[in-house]
């Protein structure tokens, strides 16, 4: 049993604990440790006043309003740290694709519902449609001398 084995046994026991989240917790939160402390000191009071009194500690428990007091408070504060630790919910980072899928969503229903909408589309993708107009190359006169009768 040298100095090397317990060396790496505190090496090891550093690396564990600096992996567990729940002691990483406890060391980056500040809120979490006042929680437990608090809880601690309101459990240190009851067992005092439990201890002092001379009453049996189920009578403390049950009578004593300060006991009482006490130990819902520690319940409390171990309630509130219980919360902390536990790993926050991870938010999901979907908004972008929520919002993109209902833009794709309220263009469709434009489209579909609205003939203006469609024909600035069509205008903007195919160029705005030009007017046709058509004009006979044979005037009436001319049908005439070749021998078809214009109907008028």
């Amino acid at each position: 049993m040298g100095t090397e084995n317990i060396s790496g046994k505190a090496a090891k026991a550093y690396s564990s604990a600096r992996e567990n989240q729940h002691v990483r917790r406890l060391i980056e939160d500040e809120e979490l440790r006042a929680s437990l402390i608090a809880a601690a000191m309101a459990g240190r009071k009851a067992f005092h006043r439990i201890q002092s009194n001379r009453s049996s500690a189920v009578e403390s428990v049950t009578q004593d309003k300060r006991v009482k007091r006490e130990l819902q408070s520690a319940a409390a504060s171990l309630r509130e740290a219980a919360e902390r630790i536990k790993e926050p919910p991870k938010k999901k980072r979907h908004t972008f694709r929520n919002l993109f899928a209902v833009g794709l969503l309220t263009g469709g229903l434009v489209l579909v519902f609205s003939e203006s909408a469609r024909k600035s589309l069509l205008d903007a993708i195919f160029g705005a449609e030009e007017e046709f107009v058509y004009t006979s190359t044979t005037s009436p006169e001319a049908a005439q001398t070749n021998g078809t009768p214009v109907a008028e």
